[in-house]
């Protein structure tokens, strides 16, 4: 593949020189070097030199329209170029600089600087990247590339002074109706410039002859806004608005550089009044919609959309999540269908039908039918969903055949800790959901033979164990992790806890909390544990105000089950079974709330 390669770079660089004819003469190859060397046509055929020189020479005329240089192609620069190529295949990129930009010298060719800038670019060496591009713009003037290269690098580097002349030079020749592009392109160039207000004051003093284009003051906003200087971003916005009232890009600018969300969307909403034909505005007021969760109002807007142009691939998706997210199934599958239909019809390689998939797969699940989660799931292609995909067909599956479904995760094909690891997981659930946890523990010591370092493998190992009551085994195994992962709040956390759930070793079980609550302090459920230990410490006050803000965050059963048995030791016994009423009606199997009401002796 090396090879292959190497040919066409080479083919590429020797296309750089051109000779004056056959008969000119040719120095001598240095010493060591082959006598005819090789070379490639287009097409990738080899050819002796000579007859590369016989092709070169056709191709001089052209060469010289072009305002390229009629070169000889010798057998001392052949010999260069291979050697130069060769190099750079090997990783040796300083040699294969070095030779090219001299060869780009010696010969005055553009395009052998351009190969010498592209090496130094493929090593990340800017500066020797930068002594190329400026050669290479010295030897081709009149080249939109070399000039774009050039002014990259010297932005990149805040030479801005230097980039003025040329920013000035191009708007000046541009024609008129391209004028505004040109504009827009050179904000989007300024951008990349570290100090962004002295390229918003550069920005202001190219753009200063053309302010009477709507383009210019859009420049200007976006230059502004990149700057922090949003007021300013805001009345450039407003002056190109007010010179286009009917343009889309002023009126998205515009609301980007409102801070105010509400009055942004209001901005929006007008244009849309007056423009209702408009889809980039209403587009984005739809998106403005969802991010501030005014979902049915976000649906209004895709929903005229789609009226307008019923295969609209964005509404149809956008439609689909929203009425899943209410609950409207039907419509949602219908949406999503549809989407995957005309995506199926018109591929677009920046879509991607597996989250449509999942969410049909879902609405599946909703309706209890197993068969059409299988059908959906079973269509989702290798990629960044599959394999999820795959360890969900798995649970599905072992709902009614628990080995069939050990078989699909055991053959499936993955790759690296990482994924192996998550298969292990999704086993030992499969396996513990079915009342099977010694059989889930032996997968988990499977896995932690293979992967003895893997975190989460350590931590489900300890929760199993902690089941099965190995407190020794669970110990041991939450420590190594927090040997491995000192910043791993859920280990100190499950520590903790487990202590302060057997009442021992208290001090011991407050301190691994506070660990875990100093590193996740908003955790509801480190907050359960914290509040727990105090009760078992007799701390009931402390213990009541944090289960009650852990309740407020996360309405959890089990957090319900230790606030109200705080409660009902402080007296509070109504206020207790009424909290524990509330859980039960939300999980009454949860084992945590059975044996508090238990130990309790109290009957609901």
């Amino acid at each position: 593949m090396k090879n292959t390669l190497l040919i066409v770079t080479l083919s590429i660089a020797l296309s750089a020189c051109a000779t004056g004819g056959m008969n000119a003469p040719a120095a001598s190859a240095p010493a060591g070097a082959p006598a005819s060397v090789p070379t490639a046509d287009a097409a990738g055929v080899r050819k002796p030199a000579v007859a590369a020189r016989r092709t070169a020479s056709s191709s001089a005329e052209q060469n010289e329209e072009e305002g390229l240089p009629s070169v000889s192609l010798t057998d001392d620069l052949l010999y260069k170029l291979l050697a130069s190529e060769f190099a750079f295949q090997r990783g040796e990129w300083q040699t294969a600089y070095v030779t090219t930009l001299g060869a780009a010298q010696q010969t005055r060719d553009p395009r052998l600087a351009k190969r010498a800038a592209e090496i130094a670019l493929s090593a990340k060496q800017t500066d020797e990247a930068m002594n190329a591009v400026r050669l290479w713009r010295s030897l081709a003037p009149n080249s939109d590339e070399a000039t774009q290269y050039y002014l990259s690098f010297i932005i990149l580097g805040d030479n801005l002074a230097e980039a003025k002349p040329i920013l000035e030079q191009r708007l000046k020749e541009a024609r008129p109706q391209t004028r505004g592009l040109l504009a827009f392109q050179m904000q989007r160039l300024l951008a990349r410039a570290k100090d962004k207000a002295a390229a918003l004051a550069l920005l202001d003093e190219v753009l200063a002859p053309y302010l009477d284009m709507p383009e210019a003051h859009l420049a200007l906003a976006q230059g502004a806004f990149a700057a922090g200087d949003n007021p300013r971003a805001r009345r450039e916005a407003q002056l190109a608005l007010k010179a286009k009232p009917d343009s889309e890009i002023a009126v998205l600018a515009l609301a980007q550089v409102t801070p105010d969300k509400n009055e942004a969307g209001k901005i929006l909403q007008d244009f849309i009044a007056k423009n209702p034909k408009t889809r980039e505005v209403r587009l984005a007021y739809a998106r403005m919609l969802v991010e501030q969760k005014e979902y049915a109002k976000a649906r209004g807007q895709f929903e005229a959309l789609l009226k307008e142009q019923p295969q609209d691939l964005t509404s149809l998706y956008a439609l689909g999540v929203l009425e899943v997210q209410a609950n409207e199934l039907k419509a949602a599958e219908q949406h999503l269908t549809t989407y995957l239909k005309v995506l199926a019809a018109n591929p677009d390689e920046e879509r991607d039908s597996s989250q449509a998939l999942l969410l049909l797969a879902q609405i599946a699940e909703e309706r209890k039918d197993t068969e059409g989660v299988l059908k959906w799931l079973s269509q989702i292609e290798p990629g960044e969903a599959y394999l999820n995909a795959q360890m969900k067909r798995a649970q599905v599956i072992a709902k009614r055949d628990l080995p069939a479904a050990r078989k699909l995760l055991r053959e499936l094909s993955v790759s690296g800790e990482r994924e192996q690891g998550q298969v292990l997981l999704a086993e030992a659930q499969l396996l513990r959901d079915a009342n099977q946890s010694q059989e889930a523990m032996k997968v988990l010591q499977e896995g932690i033979k293979q992967f003895p370092d893997n975190t989460d493998l350590l931590y489900d190992y300890a929760m199993l164990a902690e089941k099965n009551s190995q407190w020794d085994t669970m110990e041991a195994s939450l420590r190594k992790i927090i040997q491995l992962a000192p910043a791993n709040h859920h280990a100190y956390n499950a520590l903790g806890y487990s202590l302060a759930e057997r009442n021992i070793r208290l001090e011991e079980a407050y301190t691994l909390i506070d660990k875990a609550f100093k590193l996740a302090p908003d955790d509801p459920f480190i907050m359960d544990s914290m509040g727990w230990v105090q009760f078992r410490l007799g701390k009931l006050k402390e213990a009541e105000a944090l289960l009650r803000r852990a309740y407020e965050i996360r309405p959890d059963v089990e957090i319900a089950a230790h606030l109200g048995e705080v409660l009902w030791v402080k007296g509070q016994r109504a206020d207790a079974e009424k909290l524990w009423r509330d859980a039960r009606s939300k999980d009454p199997q949860n084992d945590t709330l059975k044996s508090t009401l238990a130990r309790l002796n109290v009957s609901l």
